[in-house]
């Protein structure tokens, strides 16, 4: 199973931008056995430990933080390992992650009351999960969002995309959230010399690029506070995408190319149809999708929560399906 985890598809997106005079390409993560990018980094902060011999089967119980991919990355791996998986969420993880998280056998807690100073539930969830790593014996937290081999997985992630288009890819457009993929997509194109420009995605009320904290609606990209490992200086420039911005890219992505994409993925959408009119003719770009639809059947692809925040918004879609 381990092994199928990378090497995912790089598929060419050739009907999304109708007038973009540029190729445009997706790296679908959801193909990753538990259906995200975060398997890779699930993988990279577990493996060596589970080598050594530090995490043991029976014994080593592992803590950590998640919105809901890393979760259920964690998961599958310490299934496979046969490790206990104590996992922290919050009140806006999906019922089908919960159950996928469920399905593996892994304890979940859910922080129900948001931050009273930030208004929001990362610092609730972080502070639970330093008390577990306290309390249970040989606990072990990976701590996603201070762990280098975080963004080191992504190394190769670029690495595939690189050899996958003979290392011309003029422009790479990645979401941010704990800022791991990011980082390790620029490393790799820093090291190996390639004038790739790096496009920043992050989420409108996100803080990851400086902008001011504020709700948001979709879980997967964003943050309210700042991880350790997010490095926004690797951007060459950062793009904010609105909750109703995600919607109606995945949904026209959906009908343009039958690709079911996360919110996360949307957003990269949004953010080259933005930054569009800059980019020359004849440009490679690239843009990471981290995960699939189908864990977002309950927001963004269904209408009834749509329309309950966004008001009849289906013209904006539906509209773009007619130039198909």
């Amino acid at each position: 199973m381990l092994e199928t985890i990378g090497n995912t598809h790089l598929v060419e997106l050739e009907g999304m931008f109708p007038t973009l005079n540029a190729r445009v390409y997706a790296k679908l993560e959801r193909f990753n056995p538990g259906g995200s990018v975060k398997d890779r980094s699930a993988l990279s902060m577990l493996l060596g430990k589970i080598r050594s011999g530090e995490l043991r089967p029976g014994r080593s119980t592992v803590v950590e933080s998640s919105s809901g991919n890393l979760a259920i990355g964690i998961a599958q791996i310490c299934r496979y390992f046969g490790l206990r998986f104590v996992c922290v969420v919050d009140a806006k993880t999906t019922q089908q992650n919960l159950a996928i998280l469920h399905a593996y056998q892994a304890t979940v807690e859910v922080v129900t009351d948001p931050d009273p100073v930030t208004g929001e539930y990362l610092p609730v969830r972080l502070r639970r999960v330093r008390e577990l790593v306290a309390k249970l014996p040989d606990a072990y937290w990976p701590n996603q969002y201070a762990n280098l081999l975080n963004p080191r997985a992504h190394e190769r992630t670029m690495s595939e995309i690189a050899e996958a288009l003979d290392g011309r890819v003029d422009y790479l457009f990645c979401s941010a959230s704990t800022g791991g993929t990011l980082r390790g997509a620029a490393t790799y194109i820093r090291e190996h010399g390639m004038s790739t420009r790096i496009v920043g995605v992050d989420a409108v009320g996100s803080v990851l690029f400086g902008g001011p904290s504020g709700k948001r609606l979709i879980p997967g990209h964003g943050a309210a506070v700042k991880p350790d490992v997010h490095d926004p200086s690797v951007a060459h420039e950062s793009v904010y995408i609105s909750d109703l911005e995600c919607v109606v890219a995945c949904r026209t992505l959906t009908i343009r190319e039958a690709i079911l994409a996360g919110g996360s993925s949307g957003a990269t959408v949004a953010a080259l149809e933005k930054v569009a009119p800059r980019i020359p003719r004849g440009s490679t770009c690239v843009l990471v999708f981290p995960d699939g639809g189908d864990r977002y059947l309950d927001t963004i692809y269904n209408d009834e929560w749509v329309t309950s925040h966004f008001g009849e918004v289906s013209h904006l879609w539906k509209e773009e399906a007619s130039l198909c």
